[in-house]
């Protein structure tokens, strides 16, 4: 299973040629049927993928889905749509979602802008996260960042009013820039107060990235914001 993508001048990822395990082979031939979503399927109707109703969570770049996998477990209220480019972390989220035979996730392997402009509809997602996206540290690709106000705007489009944008990082200067950039996005309020970041909420996993990094004293920075009704 290849990325679906078109021709784009800036990219905030690399597609790398990652290693798939056997078990992530078998697991697009058993459950991508199951949980695959294409862009060629067009605009998405989310109550006939999902067979129900239920409140709808749009994660941006899962990795390797670890901790998606826990808010499949953890909000079986909710539908969770994941977009991922690299085949390995798509291969090891659905195969471990197929085997606990766990019923609420779709997932793209596509680029995001391409899936948002042909697929999701205006309105329809409670929750839109990304969390710890590449930061791209050196200033000349600093372009390159997902957190930008074009991006922003699109995602407002799609997310519900009342609907939360939550953002997470452990590079500082991107949480600096994320602050920036959603400070003068319209249409959002921080949830934490103007220029504030927000603390983790229960339903974020600490990934084992994330708790190592803190063993070493790093930092990591949430922000939420709330589109305006």
């Amino acid at each position: 299973m290849k990325p679906e993508f078109k021709k784009k001048s800036i990219r905030s990822y690399v597609v790398r040629a990652g290693r798939m395990t056997e078990g992530q082979r078998t697991a697009f031939e058993k459950y991508w049927p199951i949980f695959g979503l294409s862009l060629q399927d067009g605009p998405l109707n989310a109550d006939r993928a999902f067979g129900r109703t239920a409140p709808r969570v749009l994660e941006i770049g899962f990795g390797m889905g670890d901790s998606l996998l826990k808010m499949l477990q953890q909000e079986a209220d909710k539908d969770f749509l994941g977009i991922e480019v690299h085949p390995p972390g798509v291969g090891r989220l659905i195969n471990n979602a197929g085997k606990q035979a766990l019923s609420n996730l779709r997932v793209y392997l596509a680029d995001a802008i391409d899936v948002l402009d042909d697929c999701i509809p205006v309105e329809s997602l409670d929750r839109v996260q990304i969390y710890f996206p590449d930061p791209w540290h050196k200033k000349k690709h600093n372009k390159r960042r997902l957190i930008q106000d074009d991006f922003v705007s699109k995602l407002r489009t799609h997310i519900k009013p009342g609907g939360v944008l939550h953002l997470a990082t452990d590079w500082e200067p991107y949480a600096e820039h994320m602050l920036e950039v959603m400070g003068a996005a319209s249409g959002f309020e921080n949830v934490a107060g103007a220029g504030n970041f927000s603390p983790r909420p229960d339903y974020r996993p600490v990934t084992k990235f994330e708790q190592r990094g803190e063993r070493l004293g790093h930092g990591v920075w949430d922000l939420l914001y709330r589109k305006g009704v």
